[in-house]
């Protein structure tokens, strides 16, 4: 059974527009006098006058997320590759601005995660931002350190 609150809106009939004066949306249905707007088939909606629309000033950004944070990744054999050719000291403390400065990582990267895959065989002291539980393992039992940054 239907509310009688709810029947005013159940029997509204839609305007006809076009059908006389007599109805109140005569002659021009409603759309004012001439021009684009007035005539059927008109999709103007993102029309700025010739001007370079909106969507074609702003830059394509597709899926970069903004606010991406660059990570340099880091393996343990990759470090112990780097030892080897005498890249890297293994007495000094090996931290993202001494591998920026040595150009073995992005200069644009923010932070320095360190991953566990390969094997290291020399006593390292590294300082990074993150690591992985495996990493942090291996370093531990050969007697080397990781310290990670807050």
């Amino acid at each position: 059974m239907i509310r009688l609150n709810n029947r005013s809106k159940i029997n509204k009939t839609k305007i006809r527009v076009g059908r006389g004066i007599g109805s109140g949306k005569g002659k021009t249905s409603g759309r004012g006098v001439k021009g684009q707007k007035s005539r059927s088939g008109v999709s103007i909606k993102s029309f700025e006058g010739g001007q370079m629309p909106l969507y074609r000033r702003l830059p394509k950004r597709g899926f970069n997320p903004i606010l991406k944070k660059n990570i340099a990744i880091l393996n343990l054999d990759k470090i112990q590759s780097y030892i080897d050719k005498k890249h890297i000291d293994k007495k000094e403390i090996i931290n993202s601005s001494l591998l920026k400065k040595l150009k073995l990582i992005n200069i644009r990267s923010i932070k320095l995660k360190i991953l566990g895959s390969g094997e290291i065989k020399d006593k390292v002291n590294i300082e990074a931002d993150l690591a992985s539980k495996s990493a942090i393992d291996k370093l531990e039992k050969i007697g080397g350190s990781i310290q990670i940054k807050k």
